[in-house]
């Protein structure tokens, strides 16, 4: 499975960065280097190393469970030839989408740092509500809330806190990957948009 493959990959360049200070330092995200050095890999290598062991778990465990169901609806609504590169889109588009906002803002600031693989994960997370809105997900693992309503409890808490910039946590990320995660499956197929209508309002 894809999710497998990139869940790999990312824990054991994390590992690598964790003992390694100077490989860590050249992979994160660095917007200044990107505008100024062109330094371009940072707007993807920054996915693959995280901050700690924390960071790097959570992301990976959201990956995993949501990674899963969307190979699952891949292949369902394009075929199992065609579903491991739209999951690739869907991901790496998820890394690049993420951080455009981050890429302007901080263009010219060479002490903003930025690491860790949310970005792509919101993608994938909300890529999952599209096709199952009323599925419940799980707060804390342990209080469910239907998939719907958490997307708009995410994207409100994300822009909010986008907007105090109180914490070290990169909200506009976390705001734009989700927001192309859902569109993403519009983008492919757009009678999807239809389908998910008629989920949305199912119960009715």
């Amino acid at each position: 499975m894809i999710t497998w493959f990139i869940i790999g990959v990312t824990a054991v360049i994390s590992y690598v960065a964790f003992q390694n200070h100077e490989l860590a330092n050249k992979l994160q995200f660095n917007a200044a280097q990107i505008i100024h050095r062109k330094e371009y890999y940072r707007l993807i290598s920054h996915a693959f190393i995280h901050a700690n062991w924390p960071h790097l778990v959570v992301n990976m465990m959201v990956l995993y469970f949501f990674g899963r169901n969307i190979e699952y609806y891949f292949k369902l609504e394009f075929g199992k030839h065609t579903s491991t590169a739209y999951f690739l889109l869907l991901y790496f588009g998820g890394i690049l989408a993420s951080n455009i906002w981050s890429l302007i803002k901080n263009k010219n600031n060479y002490y903003y740092n930025a690491v860790g693989a949310s970005g792509a994960v919101s993608a994938v997370l909300f890529a999952t509500i599209f096709f199952q809105p009323w599925e419940p997900l799980y707060l804390f693992a342990i209080l469910p809330i239907p998939g719907i309503l958490f997307a708009f409890g995410y994207l409100f808490y994300s822009y909010q806190m986008s907007k105090k910039q109180k914490d070290n946590v990169a909200h506009d990320a976390h705001f734009l990957g989700a927001v192309f995660g859902f569109v993403f499956p519009i983008l492919l197929k757009p009678e999807l948009f239809d389908r998910f209508i008629d989920n949305l309002f199912s119960f009715l």
